[in-house]
């Protein structure tokens, strides 16, 4: 297959961000868009001249041309949505969280494995390349067994104020390093425990803390908190520490490796994750995008990250949540 046709469905900020990344991608024709709001639709299709739009996700699921959807949508509509697209027989790209429910997602790998198409859940940090070579490094044994795991990943409160009507920062961005901890452990985690905390009196908490004790004995410890002081200069202040028998693993994903000082203040542009260079959106997400739709291209099942593990992520930081609200300890049997 020399080119695949991808629908978007979902035209939120990242949803537009998926745009800007497909629309001048080699291989890519980014054939349609879908969402319930006409005049995003309209802005979106027009800013990168998208043929076809839909205002229903059935309808773009019905047409036959659509190889690839990449459906970006709130997480808690990514159910009903990814199961049609995989029994439609659609390559499904899927935004992280997989769903909502353990069930849910389930039911999602279930369909994925009887399905003809492919199906990949968009965890972004394993597209990164300061992520990729510590997990090489842990995988070639250079620190021995890991025994503790801690990893933090704040935000703004501009920022905070902007999601936290739709998600809690444990869930949000928890899931993240959830993924990543189960991803170097291989282990499964055996209890959690959990909290949270609501400071600016949004919908969802915007502070959230969960220590995991794995079944091969190590204790790993997420942080997400979303409410530092408006001026942190930082985009995304994530850092993980990673500990083993024979050595450690410092990853800094915070630091952008520029800092910019003018009339506005103090900031650190995004350099890693969706940032531009020479006219295109390069980074994380384009690597991951450029990944799924190789593995379409060529006919190769995505491999590095499978939906079991992405449905593992989940049923993990809804035992966090469960944690948090009772206050007790939350095993995984």
């Amino acid at each position: 297959m020399s080119q695949v046709k991808v629908g978007i469905i979902g035209l939120g900020f990242f949803g537009e961000k998926h745009a800007e990344v497909l629309q001048d991608m080699e291989g890519i024709d980014l054939a349609a868009v879908c969402t319930r709001r006409p005049d995003r639709l309209k802005e979106v299709a027009d800013r990168f001249e998208v043929a076809k739009t839909y205002t229903d996700y059935h309808d773009l699921l019905s047409d036959d041309e659509i190889d690839i959807v990449n459906i970006v949508t709130h997480y808690t509509d990514h159910y009903p949505i990814a199961v049609h697209a995989l029994e439609s027989g659609k390559h499904v790209f899927l935004e992280k969280p997989m769903a909502a429910k353990v069930e849910e997602c389930e039911a999602i790998v279930n369909a994925a494995q009887k399905a003809k198409g492919f199906l990949m859940v968009g965890h972004i940090c394993r597209f990164d390349t300061r992520v990729t070579a510590a997990k090489e490094a842990i995988s070639q044994g250079k620190i021995g067994k890991i025994v503790y795991m801690h990893a933090t990943r704040n935000l703004a409160t501009w920022i905070g104020d902007q999601v936290l009507g739709k998600i809690s920062a444990l869930v949000g961005d928890g899931i993240h390093d959830t993924d990543l901890m189960l991803w170097f452990a291989e282990s499964k985690i055996k209890t959690v425990y959990a909290q949270e905390l609501n400071v600016t009196g949004h919908k969802y908490d915007d502070i959230g803390s969960a220590t995991y004790r794995f079944e091969n004995g190590a204790i790993g410890v997420i942080e997400s908190v979303w409410s530092l002081p408006e001026n942190t200069p930082f985009q995304i202040d994530a850092r993980f520490e990673i500990i083993g028998t024979e050595g450690a693993i410092y990853i800094d994903c915070g630091d952008a490796g520029v800092t910019i000082n003018d009339k506005s203040g103090i900031r650190k542009p995004d350099t890693a994750y969706w940032p531009y260079l020479h006219g295109r959106s390069v980074g994380a997400l384009r690597n991951e995008l450029r990944y799924f739709s190789n593995c379409v291209r060529n006919g190769q099942k995505p491999d590095v990250v499978p939906p079991e593990d992405s449905s593992m992520a989940v049923r993990v930081i809804c035992a966090a949540a469960e944690s948090a609200a009772s206050g007790k300890v939350v095993a995984l049997s």
